[in-house]
């Protein structure tokens, strides 16, 4: 279908619509109200390849339980500014697989207000790798409690701008084995900030 011809759909027409018929659909025309029509069983048949192609705007037209209930390889095809432009919502809906599967691009591409939304089981689910993408907004995002639960390798894969950085309150909540497990770099820029 051409995009005018996807545009021309009406929400009961794409509601309508089996799960193999919404495969077979291009999504790049769909508009959010289109995306909020179709249910669940359908979008979560959805490729990566289809997700990444819808537009943010459409994307937001997914619910959150839609959200949840896709894969991590679907999660994983989302682009960057997909994963920026998720409401706090919806990550806070991100089972810890999907937080686990998201790349280094996607976990640097989180908002701090989708960082601050984060559940403690997410931050808790987020690798070594995807701890040092943080950025020092990012970092300064996590509450204390969040901080507080971090494994003593998650605190120090840490980036030293993220441990020292302006207005890191939830570092406060640091525990003892978490900063004797910092690289000697990160306790002297954090002691000096």
């Amino acid at each position: 279908m051409s995009s005018g011809q996807l545009a021309a759909l009406t929400t009961a027409d794409v509601g309508a619509l089996s799960t193999a018929q919404a495969v077979a659909l291009g999504t790049a025309g769909l508009g959010s109200a289109q995306v909020a029509a179709l249910p669940t069983s359908d979008v979560v048949a959805l490729g990566s390849a289809q997700l990444a192609a819808l537009c943010t705007a459409a994307l937001a037209g997914m619910s959150t339980a839609e959200l949840a209930a896709l894969g991590t390889g679907q999660i994983l095809g989302l682009t960057t500014a997909q994963i920026a432009a998720l409401g706090t919502a919806d990550i806070a809906a991100l089972t810890t697989d999907q937080m686990q599967g998201l790349t280094t691009a996607q976990v640097k591409a989180l908002t701090t207000a989708e960082v601050a939304a984060l559940t403690t089981a997410e931050v808790q689910a987020l690798t070594t790798g995807q701890m040092a993408t943080l950025s020092v907004t990012q970092v300064a995002a996590l509450s204390t409690a969040d901080v507080g639960i971090l494994s003593t390798a998650q605190a120090a894969a840490l980036s030293t701008s993220g441990v020292s950085g302006p207005g890191t309150g939830g570092m406060n909540g640091l525990t003892s084995a978490q900063v004797a497990a910092l690289p000697t770099a990160d306790v002297v820029a954090f002691s000096s900030a």
